[in-house]
């Protein structure tokens, strides 16, 4: 369950799906780490583990640098990140914290009154090497970027585990999670527009650089792209921008870049979901659809699925083993 602090709580959303399911897991993906009180967070965590009765995971992440500018808060460093994630870890233990001074912030004393320990796993959504890399230290379960490229997917796949292994963790124990932008055949024209080009446009205007690195693509298409008056002119987020702006900007966006997704038919989207298990990925997110105009692609997958080759992991998107 995404966040957008203008538009939807990863914590309320999640607190309806728990009500709503019995058996479906459950993962923020992501929050960010300063945008409550780590109090409120382990809080908040805790009751979604109980509420769901154990399927569900908290997803932190960085976000967007320039928002956090914009909106009065400090920008979220790998430091940050694993200080907020040891004290969640230790109040989700049933331990105080006290007298702690770290880049998470000063905190007098902290405890939940809630008794016992909860085992709540942690999802990290990861897109440069750096973070991937804190990941494999620190994380349960790991979210990567939509439109990562095969290579670029495989290649963060083996960042992490490395990361893993250098930490003295067995590296196969931490779940990781493609995502894949799902567009399928039926929906209509200018949604797709909107869910593939609109959705990388605003990417590369937020992080477009990290974006742009990780996959290898040229920097210089980055410039002109930002560069082009419709993109730097556009007030706010390009997925929102209208049909005719979209397909202007598309013709901005090498059909490289805009391929690193699935659209086409349900048969073809299921092929790309296959890629992704391919190039190492344990789980796959179908991204940015509604779940009915992913029944198509879904009702395709399944009729090639080896059952057997998942059987084993949990329902909590967090844990890779029971």
């Amino acid at each position: 369950l995404s966040e957008r602090f203008e538009t939807k709580d990863a914590v309320a959303l999640a607190g309806a799906a728990a009500a709503a399911s019995h058996r479906l897991g459950i993962g923020t993906a992501a929050t960010n780490p300063h945008t409550r009180h780590p109090l409120v967070t382990a809080t908040a965590a805790t009751t979604l583990h109980r509420l769901s009765r154990g399927r569900y995971a908290l997803g932190l992440g960085r976000g967007f640098d320039a928002l956090s500018d914009l909106i009065g808060l400090p920008r979220v460093t790998s430091a940050r990140l694993e200080d907020t994630v040891a004290l969640l870890r230790t109040l989700w233990r049933g331990e105080a914290v006290a007298d702690h001074h770290g880049a998470a912030g000063d905190f007098p004393y902290l405890r939940r009154t809630a008794t016992g320990e909860d085992r709540i796993p942690v999802l990290m959504v990861a897109l440069g090497e750096r973070t991937l890399e804190l990941a494999g230290r620190i994380a349960d379960g790991v979210v990567l970027h939509t439109f990562f490229t095969d290579d670029t997917l495989a290649r963060a796949v083996r960042t992490v585990r490395h990361a893993a292994e250098r930490a003295g963790r067995d590296p196969g124990s931490v779940r990781i999670w493609a995502v894949l932008a799902t567009v399928e055949e039926s929906v209509p024209e200018e949604l797709r527009l909107r869910k593939i080009t609109g959705r990388l446009a605003t990417y590369l205007q937020g992080y477009g650089d990290v974006l742009v690195r990780v996959n290898g693509w040229d920097p210089g298409v980055l410039k002109r792209f930002r560069d082009d008056p419709l993109v730097r002119d556009h007030p706010g987020p390009l997925d929102a921008a209208p049909a005719a702006t979209l397909e202007r900007i598309g013709s901005l966006l090498p059909d490289e870049w805009l391929a690193a997704c699935a659209t086409g038919s349900a048969g073809h989207c299921a092929s790309r979901i296959a890629d992704q298990f391919g190039a190492g990925a344990d789980s796959v997110i179908l991204h940015g659809a509604t779940p009915a105009e992913l029944a198509p692609v879904v009702a395709a997958w399944r009729s090639r699925r080896d059952p057997q080759r998942f059987s084993s992991l949990p329902a909590n998107p967090g844990w890779r083993t029971p």
